[in-house]
């Protein structure tokens, strides 16, 4: 102590270690406070790329049954006949 006081140096020199060990902990609570926080930043990161490779899924699941669908509404005999009369219509000597 810089001067005497009139409290015992006893509780003088305790309060004064309370006051250095709080002083001293500081660092590593403040590191191990951002380590939780970069780690729940990061599991957030993970959790928000895998909900969205499940939308990506569902998006392309729902094109290709479209596509499918229409494939399969698609009227094959007017088809046939369009390509037989492309097929007539070659010159001589292109097509059978």
């Amino acid at each position: 102590m810089a001067f005497p006081t009139s409290v015992n140096n006893q509780i003088t020199d305790s309060v004064t270690q309370s006051n250095v060990k709080v002083l001293g902990d500081a660092p590593a609570m403040a590191m191990g406070n951002l380590f939780q926080v970069t780690n729940n930043a990061l599991g957030n990161s993970a959790h928000n790329s895998t909900l969205a490779i499940q939308q990506t899924n569902v998006t392309a699941q729902a094109a290709t049954t479209m596509g499918v669908t229409l494939l399969y509404s698609l009227d094959t005999a007017s088809t046939g006949v369009a390509t037989k009369k492309i097929l007539q219509s070659q010159p001589a000597g292109l097509g059978p």
